[in-house]
């Protein structure tokens, strides 16, 4: 007992385990024990890459620069004249329709 783990217990620990699980689905086992252990180490590097890339890609809030759009104060003021022409429009649908639905 002090000398641990003979050949031989390994031998009937083997033995066993084919016993219980089968022949068959050791494989399966097997190789689902390996993909899981390669997604393991893929998440464990993601995660020591995510925390390496975030300091190297920060910048000091002061030389982040936001991009400018280019200004068209004439398209914008076209969109919202036929915006609200749209908004009229359907105000006096709804005013229309408003005495048919109390006459019911």
């Amino acid at each position: 007992m002090l000398n641990g783990l003979q050949p031989w217990h390994l031998i009937i620990l083997v033995l066993v385990v084919v016993l219980l699980f089968g022949a068959k689905r050791l494989p399966d086992a097997a190789r689902s024990i390996g993909k899981s252990m390669k997604i393991f180490k893929a998440e464990t590097k993601d995660l020591t890459g995510d925390k390496a890339a975030a300091h190297e890609d920060a910048e000091p809030a002061e030389t982040k620069q936001i991009p400018a759009k280019p200004a068209a104060p004439a398209s914008t003021d076209q969109q919202v004249a036929d915006l609200q022409r749209q908004l009229d429009e359907l105000k006096k649908q709804q005013a229309a329709d408003q005495p048919q639905k109390n006459a019911s």
